[in-house]
């Protein structure tokens, strides 16, 4: 979501092509899976405690 335009960054930016594959378009089909997506690094800590409370 931050890196410049045009510009790819670290392993998930090496399969976004085009506008078929954005950040944005990759949170959602994960909210929509079921899967839960830390917004902000500093929401990593707190979404890993929930998933292992169960």
């Amino acid at each position: 979501r931050t890196a410049p335009p045009g510009k790819r960054m670290g392993h998930a930016g090496a399969i976004i092509m085009g506008r078929a594959g954005t950040a944005e378009s990759k949170i959602r089909a994960l909210g929509e899976a079921g899967i839960p997506v830390a917004r902000t690094p500093g929401e990593v800590a707190k979404l890993i405690a929930r998933c292992l409370e169960g």
